[in-house]
């Protein structure tokens, strides 16, 4: 430890506030009031933003004071109010400097938001206790050494902020070129004659199935047989390669089969979601399964026609509590289906692509965690006392 330097516990040089459950019929969104942070989701980059309002606060947050999650799957995540003044839910405490700068703090308890996460338990709510947060015992440098390395951690941090934020531009580029890419694809096929229903291409085309209820029974699960949720086609990177839970036979008795091969579509939850499947595999009666007639279309054709047209099919399910769609959005809905050495030219075309892409993709989301690492880095030294 540097010299000058003492080592103290967290409660000794903060208060802690707790946070205050007010009801969804107490707040509103349209400025009236005190404002309401229900979680990390309200944190900025910094500071938060506010979206929700309360007539009826209890015991508020005040500018200066540094948020820090303590419920739920942010734990550990800090924000610095700069607004007079908040209420804020039982998933957030607000740590209000004594004798300890406050930017100081705010930068310290960013170095422990991996700690903090650590310590969380609670199997349905993971959390933790005004303890962890007040019992930290950590080495605290004088008042004006406090200031120092905040004003060398600020220089240092605007120009990682503005290489994160030349990062992410670069990475939703990338992102649009490939759509860039779909559009010039699918934008020039519109002969009338080439419009076909997807049922019209397919050797198989309707919903999964899962009879059984509940449809959480442990009797279905633990198998051999891969058992495909929408979540799992969502986050496919074009190709469906994993999977979270698996059928065994009385699960596949209620069920049914998908060869590899089958594109699978979301038609509950994250509509319009797509993928293939690289494996056979189950899935619920929340996905369409469309097995491609080969003299007709491939499956990679199909999704990518699909992930073009996601925007229109989406629309299509709008105007309900819940958005969704079904086997019967599908009836009326035509797609172009040109001869087969059109498609196999789009799929050679738009695949080079997608790889480029997810090679710049991969490339930007490495060189985002080298920016985190750093600034993960900059704070341990600083808080060893070895920031020059």
């Amino acid at each position: 430890m540097k010299a000058g330097w003492e080592v103290k516990a967290l409660g000794d040089v903060i208060d802690l506030i707790s946070g205050q459950h007010i009801d969804a019929k107490d707040y509103n969104t349209e400025g009236q009031g005190i404002g309401y942070l229900t979680g990390p989701s309200d944190f900025g980059s910094i500071c938060p933003t506010v979206s929700k309002w309360t007539e009826f606060p209890k015991k508020n947050a005040k500018s200066g004071d540094v948020l820090l999650t303590v419920k739920g799957s942010g734990v550990g995540k800090v924000n610095l109010l700069d607004i007079p003044e908040v209420a804020i839910s039982r998933q957030i405490m607000a740590v209000r400097a004594k004798t300890i700068d406050p930017r100081f703090l705010f930068l310290l308890l960013q170095s422990f938001q991996n700690y903090f996460n650590g310590r969380a338990s609670g199997a349905a709510i993971p959390g933790i206790s005004r303890t962890d947060v007040t019992g930290l015992r950590l080495p605290l440098p004088p008042l004006e050494e406090q200031k120092r390395i905040v004003e060398v951690l600020d220089a240092a941090f605007e120009g990682l902020t503005r290489a994160r934020a030349h990062t992410e531009t670069n990475l939703q580029n990338a992102r649009e070129l490939f759509e860039s890419g779909l559009l010039e694809v699918f934008g020039g096929l519109n002969d009338p004659d080439d419009q076909k229903l997807l049922s019209d291409v397919s050797l198989q085309f309707g919903r999964g199935k899962s009879k059984h209820r509940p449809r959480n029974d442990k009797a279905l699960y633990g198998g051999t047989y891969p058992f495909i949720q929408t979540g799992d086609v969502r986050n496919s990177r074009h190709i469906i390669e994993s999977y979270s839970q698996t059928y065994n036979d009385v699960g596949l008795a209620q069920s049914k089969l998908w060869p590899s091969g089958t594109v699978c579509i979301t038609i509950a939850a994250n509509i319009a979601e797509t993928g293939v499947l690289g494996f056979d595999a189950c899935f619920p009666d929340s996905i369409i399964g469309m097995v491609p007639n080969a003299t007709k279309t491939s499956s990679t054709y199909v999704e990518y026609l699909l992930q073009f047209f996601q925007k229109r099919i989406k629309a299509l399910g709008e105007g309900s509590a819940q958005q969704n769609i079904n086997l019967a959005t599908f009836e009326t809905e035509y797609f172009p289906f040109p001869p087969l050495h059109v498609q196999d030219d789009a799929v050679e075309r738009l695949s080079y692509l997608r790889s480029t892409v997810q090679d710049l993709e991969t490339h930007y989301r490495a060189k985002l965690a080298d920016l985190d690492d750093i600034r993960q880095a900059l704070l341990q030294k600083a808080f060893a006392g070895e920031l020059t």
